[in-house]
């Protein structure tokens, strides 16, 4: 039985090398892999032996050759043939990739990052996953564990493990290529969407079922850093679906404020947000909003979960909290909680520009990221009156919140904390309604956002009914004048962002 060898990461490669020997095998080996295995003792047959051929190019052409191509593809009918053209054939494959991505992201110059695809290695990965039924193709440390335990177990590969590393193949390769057209789109300067967008991910696990329990599902990751998605659940039943989902939605409003700012959400919408202090008062204030509709909630965090807000948060039935890391003391207060899932993610920053997709049906939709920031001097003052260094600031806060609701989005805050939220109605006047009626008496003096232009007045007008003394909101409608008249009439402020954050 022959392996060839060719790693870039060598981590544990020795001891699978040895394994290896120690079981008869012949290896076959080049360049650093064939050096790292020899300083190990470890006997390799050069590359150089099998092809009667020179490495050249620097290292850039190495295995490919017929004596080693042939030897991988050749089907057991065709025995004969390799026989013919003294080629030995070869029964496994161990290949990991040069790191392509790793130099992408450290911002390697261009010559080096076009050095960093690896061609000989795809080549030997995909000719000997084609062979699956006579060739094991190894591709990752992470399998050698396995397919140790099983050759000391069964003396050889089952059938359906070559299968398994295989298909594992096929989507690294196939994986590996897509991460190389979008990293080379970037570095080559190229400008817009590119023609093709290449969608990939690794599954994390099989959900139990979807947004209701006759649709299947299953979650994927492509970037865990910061993310429930990858987040470690530290307490409760594994995370559902929609769990996945209105986390998401729940810590990418928290991640909008530098203080401590808690966030209850339902439905992806925030029933309640706010930012104080402290922890405990930014979720107490939060809780405030909506106190109904917090009732089998979600609540995100932007600090570590200390135990006094665990306490405040373990009087309201809770589904999720998801923060940085959770105390002690928290983990004491929820430990009777058998079903409350707390989700660690670690450290809540910024998201950084993103691609944010949306399927369709025969398709699917890409645009940028929603993570323009505006500051105060960024604002338009549209009304007679100014507002108030305390509206300023409350309108900033709303701002921040009504981009993660639903349009029609209008969000009522006052002292940092929403009190009232009006979502995903049809029309917005009625968006401010109801945002209105959850508000009540605490509409009195609050201010309100809204996440796109009024089209008419009759908003302005209800919302100066409910108590709002000040307003942001986008502007750009052909009857800004007349809701700048109404501002005006209730001697209320207001003032315009430029641009709009819908949520659909």
């Amino acid at each position: 039985m022959r392996a060839l060898i060719s790693v870039w990461d060598k981590t544990g490669i020795a001891d699978f090398a040895a394994f290896l020997v120690e079981r008869g095998w012949t290896l076959i080996s080049s360049g650093g892999t064939a050096r790292a295995l020899g300083e190990r003792g470890i006997p390799v047959t050069p590359v150089e032996e099998v092809t009667s051929f020179p490495e050249i190019l620097d290292g850039r052409v190495k295995t490919l050759h017929p004596a080693v191509h042939g030897g991988i593809l050749a089907r057991e009918d065709q025995m004969g043939e390799l026989a013919k053209m003294g080629i030995q054939p070869i029964d496994m494959v161990v290949v990991n990739l040069y790191p392509f991505e790793e130099e992408m992201r450290r911002g390697a110059p261009l010559s080096r990052v076009i050095e960093m695809i690896d061609i000989g290695g795809v080549a030997l990965i995909r000719a000997a996953a084609k062979n699956f039924h006579r060739v094991a193709v190894v591709t990752s440390p992470e399998q050698y564990g396995d397919l140790m335990a099983e050759m000391e177990e069964r003396g050889d590969i089952s059938m359906e493990t070559r299968k398994k590393l295989a298909l594992e193949a096929f989507a690294l390769t196939a994986r590996y290529d897509a991460v190389i057209h979008e990293g080379l789109w970037a570095a080559m300067g190229m400008e817009g969407f590119p023609p093709w967008k290449f969608i990939y991910g690794r599954k994390v696990r099989d959900l139990r079922y979807g947004e209701n329990p006759h649709q299947s599902a299953a979650l994927y990751s492509w970037r865990c850093r910061n993310s429930p998605v990858c987040g470690e659940v530290i307490q409760g039943k594994p995370l559902s679906y929609n769990n996945i989902v209105d986390l998401d939605a729940a810590l990418n409003l928290v991640r909008e404020f530098e203080r401590p700012a808690a966030a209850v959400i339902k439905h992806t919408n925030p029933c309640g947000a706010a930012v104080a202090d402290t922890l405990k008062d930014a979720y107490v204030r939060a809780l405030s909003g909506d106190p109904v509709s917090a009732f089998g909630g979600i609540v995100a965090l932007n600090r570590p979960l200390d135990g006094d807000t665990a306490r405040e948060i373990k009087k309201v039935f809770t589904e999720c909290i998801v923060a940085p890391d959770f105390t002690d003391e928290a983990l004491e207060v929820f430990k009777k909680r058998k079903n409350l899932r707390l989700v660690k993610v670690g450290d809540v920053e910024k998201l950084p520009p993103h691609y944010a997709y949306r399927s369709v049906y025969g398709g699917f939709l890409i645009q940028d990221s929603d993570i323009h920031e505006i500051k105060p001097e960024d604002l338009k003052v549209v009304s007679e009156r100014e507002p108030t260094e305390e509206e300023m600031r409350d309108l900033l806060f709303a701002w921040k919140v009504v981009r993660h609701v639903k349009s029609n989005a209008i969000v009522f805050a006052k002292d940092e904390t929403v009190v009232g939220v009006g979502a995903g109605q049809m029309s917005r006047v009625d968006s401010v309604q109801i945002a209105a009626r959850k508000a009540g008496d605490r509409a009195r003096g609050a201010v309100m956002a809204s996440d796109a232009f009024f089209p008419f007045r009759d908003a302005i007008d209800a919302a100066h009914e409910a108590g709002i003394t000040a307003v942001i909101q986008p502007g750009g409608s052909k009857r800004d004048q007349e809701v700048i008249e109404a501002v005006n009439d209730h001697g209320m402020a207001m003032v315009f962002t430029g641009f709009r954050v819908f949520r659909h």
